[in-house]
């Protein structure tokens, strides 16, 4: 098809989201677990996990918007380029 992305490309994201995914759970569970006598999740100990997950959620989502905006910007800059080259003089 036409679609800039492919398949390895998807995969490669999506590893990458994974490994991602995997580094920020173990490091809130080290930040946040602390008694490992009993099996119950301490109070503390969830809301310090849910919080520590919530901050990094809201971190990537504002990076993912910059880059966004990023992107535009770069893309209309390329566009106006093309439309000043595009003219016939």
């Amino acid at each position: 098809g036409c679609s800039s992305t492919t398949d390895s490309d998807t995969d490669n994201m999506f590893k990458d989201f994974l490994g991602t995914y995997n580094k920020l759970t173990e490091s809130c569970f080290m930040d946040c677990v602390k008694d490992f006598t009993s099996r119950e999740v301490k109070q503390e100990e969830g809301s310090c996990a849910e919080s520590c997950l919530q901050k990094y959620l809201k971190m990537t989502q504002r990076i993912s918007m910059r880059f966004q905006e990023y992107h535009i910007q770069q893309n209309e800059a390329l566009a106006a380029k093309a439309g000043l080259l595009g003219q016939p003089r």
